[in-house]
């Protein structure tokens, strides 16, 4: 995509060009070919080409938010809901830790 547009604006390059040396044209009147033919169609072009590929981005960067806010929803689902049991349990010295029995 890029190598028209850099050959199209090369065209319009050489059009200003030869409007600004011909002994009938004149500078303003290049500027306005450079713009009008170059700059202001191939902005137009390249941001409607881009349309599809800005949007697979967005849908790829929602898809990705979605998925993590899934896998947080599962994480927090996944953590067993103690009341503040684990901590109490944890700074009572009076509760014996739980041993595997040696076999």
């Amino acid at each position: 995509m890029y190598l028209v547009v850099i050959a199209w604006m090369y065209v319009v390059l050489m059009m200003a060009v030869a409007e600004a040396t011909n002994a009938t044209g004149t500078v303003l009147g290049a500027i306005v070919t450079f713009f009008l033919y170059g700059l202001m169609p191939l902005a137009l072009v390249v941001y409607l080409m881009g349309t599809p590929q800005r949007r697979r981005r967005i849908k790829a960067r929602e898809a990705e938010e979605h998925a993590a806010a899934v896998a947080a929803m599962q994480a927090a689902s996944a953590q067993p809901d103690t009341g503040g049991h684990a901590t109490a349990a944890a700074e009572d010295p009076g509760v014996a830790p739980m041993r595997k029995e040696a076999r």
